[in-house]
C-alpha cells in the first residue's frame, strides 16, 4: 500500500503553473478510485441537464447576441455607412457647383509625365530579299591595311595578284533566309485561305464575307470561355477517348457536343449530338440536348423521333409542346402525350393551362381520375366547382389523401367564401385529428404559415380557426407566454394581422391577469386597430386587472383623442377601484383645462 501510495504522489505534478491559491493542485481528487455504474449515471443525469438548460436559454441567448450586434455596428458603423448622407447629398449638387470643383493636380515629375516612347519602324521583307539575293560587295580599304604600306611591298607574286577564289561566286549565293520568307508568306497564305473557307457558303459555294465588317467577324470566331487554346484541344481529345472507349455513355457526347458549341463550331457540334442519339437512343438528355442544338422544323424533327423512340418521356413532350408555337396545336401535343402517359401531373398541369375554364374543369375531373394522390390538382378542380360540388370534390380528396393538411384548410376557406363560418373551426378541429389519426405530426410553424397565407388571402375565420387549433402545440407551459408574444410579433412583421390578433385573444384567454398581455394587445390594436376595438378591448383588461392604472389611463386617453371629454373625464369605477392613486387622478383633473 505504501508503495503504490508513494507512485501516485510522485505521479501528480507539483510544479508552480499548476498551482491555484484556491483550488491547490490541479487534478481530481477521487481519480484513483473506480468509475462505477453510479457514477456514468450522475453524469449521464448532470449532461441531460446542462443540455436542457441550454435550450431553455438558447432563444434569450441569441436574441442577446443580435441585440449585441446590431449594438456594436451602431456605435462602430463601416467607412461605407459613415459617408452615405454625404453620398445621398451629391444628389443635390448643381452642375455649376460640379464644374467649379478644381481638377486635381498632377504630381508626377517631367519624365514621368512626358514619357519619350521608342518608335520601332518594321522593315519591309522586300529589304532583305534584296540584300540576301545581290551579296556584299567591298568598295573601300581599310585604312589599318594601308597605315604600314603592306600593300604596296614589293613581294613578288603576290600581294597584287587577286586572291584565288576571293571573286568567285560563291559569296553570291543566297543565305538560307531566303526560305524562311518564302515559308512564312505560304504559311499567311495558307491561314487566310482557312479563314475564308470557315465563312464561306458550304451548299451554294457563294461567298457571304461582309468585305466591310470582315476583322470585326473574326474576333467573333474567337472562342468565348477565355479558356487557352491548349486546355480545348486537351479536352477534345480526352472526350475523343471517352466516347470511343465506352460510345454508349450520354455524357461524353453530351459535354463533347458543349465543348465545340462554346468554342463557336456549331455544326460540328450538332453532328456530335446527333451521332450521340444515334449510339444512345434511349437517353432522354441527349435528345433534349440535341434538340437544343438544332434550328427551328430540324428540332421538331428529332423531338418526333425522339417519342418514337422513348413513348413515356414527360420531358420529351413538354420540349415537343415548348417548340410549337400555335396554341391548338401545343394542345394537340399535350393530348397526344397523355394519351402514353396518363398518370403524370406535369402534363396534366401543362394541358389545364392552356384550357378554358370549362374544359379545365373537364379536363380535371379526368385528371383526378388519373391522378388520385395530386393535391394540386384535386384543389384546382374544386376551385373550378360550384359550392356543393366542391364540397364533394374535397371529401373525395380527404379519402384519397387523408395526410394532406392543404385539404382541410381549402374545405375551410370554402365554407367561410359562402358565408359557413359556423363550420370553420369544426373543420379545422376535425383536421388536427384526423391527421394525428393517420400518423400524421403536426408541425405548428407548418400550419402557422398556412394561417398567415389564409390572412394575407382574406380568409379571416380559417386563420383565425387555424391560430387557435395549433397555437399551444409544442409549447411547454412555462414557456407559453414568451413564445407566444413572439409568434404575435412575427404575423405583425408578415403583415398578417388577423393572426397577431387571433394569437393576443388566445394567450388573454389562457393569461387573463396578466397586466403586460392586455398592454402588448392593447398597443396593437392602437398601432392597427381602430378606437372602438381598442376601446373593447380596454374595457376587458380594466375588468380582469382593476388595479392597473396604465390600462385606466389609455381609456380615458382614447376618449378624450376621439373627442368625447365628458366621458373621459368621469370614470367612478375607475375612480373607485384605484381609490386615491396619484397615478390617476391627475389626468382626470387635466382633461377639463386641455
Amino acid at each position: 500500500m505504501k508503495k503504490n501510495q508513494a507512485a501516485d504522489d510522485d505521479d501528480e505534478d507539483l510544479n508552480d503553473t499548476n498551482y491555484d491559491e484556491f483550488n491547490g493542485y490541479a487534478g481530481s481528487l477521487f481519480s484513483s478510485g473506480p468509475y462505477e455504474k453510479d457514477d456514468e449515471e450522475a453524469d449521464a443525469i448532470y449532461a441531460a441537464l446542462d443540455k436542457r438548460m441550454d435550450e431553455r436559454r438558447k432563444e434569450r441567448r441569441e436574441q442577446r447576441e443580435k441585440e449585441e450586434i446590431e449594438k456594436y455596428r451602431m456605435e462602430r458603423p463601416k467607412i461605407q455607412q459613415q459617408f452615405s448622407d454625404l453620398k445621398r447629398k451629391l444628389a443635390e449638387v448643381t452642375e455649376e457647383e460640379w464644374l467649379s470643383i478644381p481638377e486635381v493636380g498632377d504630381a508626377r515629375n517631367k519624365r514621368q509625365r512626358n514619357p519619350r516612347y521608342e518608335k520601332l519602324t518594321p522593315v519591309p521583307d522586300s529589304f532583305f530579299a534584296k540584300h540576301l539575293q545581290t551579296g556584299e560587295n567591298h568598295t573601300s580599304v581599310d585604312p589599318r591595311q594601308t597605315q604600314f604600306g603592306g600593300l604596296n611591298t614589293p613581294y613578288p607574286g603576290g600581294l597584287n595578284t587577286p586572291y584565288p577564289g576571293g571573286m568567285t561566286p560563291g559569296l553570291m549565293t543566297p543565305g538560307t533566309g531566303e526560305l524562311d520568307m518564302r515559308k512564312i508568306g505560304q504559311a499567311r497564305n495558307t491561314l487566310m485561305d482557312m479563314r475564308l473557307s470557315q465563312v464561306s457558303d458550304s451548299v451554294s459555294g457563294q461567298t457571304v464575307v461582309d468585305p466591310k465588317g470582315y476583322l470585326t467577324d473574326l474576333n467573333s470566331m474567337i472562342p468565348t470561355h477565355g479558356g487557352d487554346i491548349n486546355d480545348i484541344k486537351k479536352a477534345r481529345l480526352l472526350l475523343k477517348s471517352v466516347r470511343e472507349t465506352n460510345p454508349h455513355h450520354p455524357p461524353a457526347w453530351i459535354a463533347s457536343a458543349r465543348l465545340e458549341e462554346v468554342t463557336g463550331k456549331l455544326q460540328v457540334a450538332r453532328n456530335l449530338i446527333m451521332k450521340g442519339t444515334e449510339m444512345c437512343p434511349k437517353s432522354e438528355d441527349v435528345w433534349l440536348e440535341a434538340a437544343r442544338l438544332q434550328p427551328g422544323d430540324t428540332a421538331k424533327a428529332v423531338v418526333a423521333q425522339a417519342v418514337r423512340h422513348l413513348p413515356q418521356s414527360v420531358r420529351i413532350y413538354i420540349r415537343a409542346a415548348e417548340l410549337e408555337t400555335d396554341i391548338r396545336a401545343k394542345k394537340r401535343v399535350l393530348r397526344k402525350a397523355l394519351e402514353h402517359v396518363p398518370n403524370s401531373v406535369r402534363l396534366w398541369k401543362a394541358a389545364v393551362e392552356l384550357e378554358e375554364p370549362e374544359d379545365a374543369r373537364i379536363m380535371l375531373s379526368r385528371a383526378v381520375e388519373c391522378c388520385p394522390t395530386s393535391v394540386e390538382l384535386w384543389l384546382a378542380l374544386a376551385r373550378l366547382e360550384t359550392y356543393e360540388n366542391a364540397r364533394k370534390v374535397l371529401n373525395k380528396a380527404r379519402e384519397n389523401i387523408p395526410t394532406d393538411r392543404h385539404i382541410w384548410i381549402t374545405a375551410a376557406k370554402l365554407e367561410e367564401a359562402n358565408g359557413n363560418t359556423q363550420m370553420v373551426e369544426k373543420i379545422i378541429d376535425r383536421a388536427i385529428t384526423s391527421l394525428r389519426a393517420n400518423g400524421v405530426e403536426i408541425n405548428r410553424e407548418q400550419w402557422i404559415q398556412d394561417a398567415e397565407e389564409c390572412d394575407r388571402a382574406g380568409s379571416v375565420a380559417t386563420c383565425q380557426a387555424v391560430m387557435r387549433a395549433v397555437i399551444g402545440i409544442g409549447i411547454e407551459e412555462e414557456d407559453r407566454k414568451h413564445t407566444w408574444m413572439e409568434d404575435a410579433d412575427s404575423c405583425v412583421a408578415h403583415n398578417a394581422l388577423e393572426c397577431a390578433r387571433a394569437i393576443y385573444a388566445y394567450a388573454l384567454q389562457v393569461f387573463p391577469s396578466k397586466k403586460s398581455v392586455w398592454l402588448r394587445a392593447a398597443y396593437f390594436e392602437k398601432n392597427h386597430g381602430t378606437r372602438e376595438s381598442l376601446e373593447a378591448l380596454l374595457q376587458r383588461a380594466v375588468a380582469h386587472c382593476p388595479k392597473a392604472e396604465v390600462l385606466w389611463l389609455m381609456g380615458a386617453k382614447s376618449k378624450w383623442l376621439a373627442g368625447d371629454v365628458p366621458a373621459a373625464r368621469t370614470s367612478p369605477t375607475g375612480r373607485r377601484r384605484s381609490g386615491t392613486s396619484s397615478g390617476w387622478w391627475p389626468p382626470a383633473s387635466r382633461t377639463p383645462s386641455d
